[in-house]
């Protein structure tokens, strides 16, 4: 059997399994992204009914990382502590499996950056996100600009809304 024979024989054994497979798997997605966008829409709702009217429209993150502890609690903690549900990424393992705030997080921090981070939501519209990582990354190599600009970005935004 020839090398050309072998690659149209594999093709035709791709292009099978993707006929075959396409029908489970497709379904399966659209699943997964409906359950992905009524989740988001339910914690959006949840958010505004529950937590807006009592005065609490920020989620806080941090953790005890020596990178940032201090700035974020000495600086961007007092800013939200009034108006902010707070977690700490340190002590998750004794966050309780069931609780709002943890499921407020897994929608909102998902995935990348999310510590420390700040969520800032107002009413029927979408939240703003503010994932300082990035920025305390790049003042560990000598680039203090973008953390000063998250700051002044997450202070307008506090009084604005």
């Amino acid at each position: 059997m020839s090398r050309e024979q072998k690659s149209i024989g594999q093709k035709a054994l791709e292009f099978a399994l993707i006929v075959v497979l396409l029908p489970l798997i497709l379904p399966l997605a659209i699943v997964g992204v409906i359950l992905h966008v009524l989740n988001k829409i339910v914690v959006y709702l949840l958010v505004w009914v529950w937590w807006l009217p009592n005065g609490k429209d920020v989620l806080y993150v941090s953790s005890d990382s020596p990178i940032w502890k201090e700035y974020m609690e000495t600086e961007i903690l007092p800013l939200v502590v009034g108006r902010a549900i707070v977690l700490s990424w340190s002590a998750r393992s004794n966050w309780p499996k069931w609780s709002f705030a943890v499921r407020v997080f897994r929608t909102f921090g998902r995935g990348r950056d999310f510590n420390p981070m700040v969520v800032l939501f107002r009413p029927f519209r979408r939240a703003r996100i503010f994932r300082f990582l990035p920025a305390f990354n790049e003042r560990k190599h000598g680039i203090p600009a973008s953390l000063e600009q998250i700051y002044y970005e997450l202070i307008q935004a506090l009084q604005s809304n």
